[in-house]
């Protein structure tokens, strides 16, 4: 049976908020529910593998749909989708058989709230007089998204990719590739790999992009330090928006700011990074 996602929609809708489970017919195809899934939500975690936890599983990586498949998960690929865990494969149903199955369960998280972000930044950017560049901002996103997988491309060769740029690069956006790796925030901010240079006649480095067709960049300046560099959105009826921040500081700021004005914050209340290429 070919499995839509309009039919995995309405799957999801007969789960009982705000958690809960539901066993599939056996003629559903586990995979082929997983695959649908990471078709809308990017690569999966897996929590159980042939009836065996992953013994770092903790609240912060789908614990609570465990509890919601009380142990009887045979297989189970778990995905962050803002305040929710999504988790699908296989588990014993009430008479002990073996079937395709979908769950929910909430996803709480404590990150930084908004009116704390920018009062420290607020208070930081009074007493430097400009922009708040000495916060971490990297492990501030590291905290509002949750992120507790180990840095996904620690080796990357940064050497090479500054040589095909023509330039430094800034030291925030490497250290996010070196932690996130690919994928998105919120599964709607692209996190480039490295940076696309097809703009660097006009002065803009890509960093990042979202489905919109807004490209987020930095105004280069070869005689600046690339740390003091700021964002600029170019945006897809081609304005340039300036921003005197970093590209980590910019992404707290549209995740958690709803008065943004490229603000993410009003899809979400709960933010997360899906990555494209976890390893299960």
């Amino acid at each position: 049976m070919e499995l839509t996602q309009s039919m995995l929609d309405d799957l999801l809708d007969r789960i009982d908020a705000p958690s809960g489970s539901l066993h599939l017919s056996l003629d559903t195809d586990p995979h082929m529910l997983v695959d649908r899934l990471a078709d809308r939500y990017g690569a999966p975690r897996t929590l159980v593998l042939d009836g065996f936890t992953d013994p770092t599983v903790d609240e912060s990586r789908g614990a609570a749909l465990l509890a919601v498949l009380e142990g009887r998960g045979e297989t189970i690929r778990a995905w962050a989708y803002g305040g929710q865990w999504i988790g699908a494969g296989t588990a014993r149903d009430a008479q002990g058989v073996v079937r395709p199955v979908l769950a929910a369960a909430p996803r709480g998280v404590q990150v930084p709230t908004a009116a704390a972000t920018a009062a420290a930044a607020a208070a930081a950017t009074a007493a430097a007089g400009g922009t708040n560049r000495d916060e971490d901002w990297v492990e501030r996103l590291v905290a509002i998204t949750a992120w507790t997988s180990p840095p996904q491309r620690p080796d990357i060769d940064w050497a090479q990719i500054e040589a095909e740029a023509g330039t430094r690069l800034p030291g925030d956006y490497k250290r996010m590739v070196e932690t996130f790796g690919e994928g998105a925030f919120d599964g709607f901010l692209t996190l480039n790999q490295e940076p696309w240079t097809n703009l660097r006649k006009v002065g803009l480095l890509i960093w990042a992009s979202t489905e919109h067709e807004n490209l987020y960049c930095w105004q280069t300046d070869d005689s600046t330090d690339p740390d003091r560099w700021s964002v600029a959105i170019r945006t897809f009826d081609d304005e340039v928006v300036p921003f005197d921040c970093s590209a980590a500081e910019f992404i707290c700021r549209i995740l958690l700011d709803p008065h943004h004005p490229f603000s993410m914050a009003g899809y979400f209340d709960t933010h997360w990074f899906m990555n494209y290429r976890e390893s299960e």
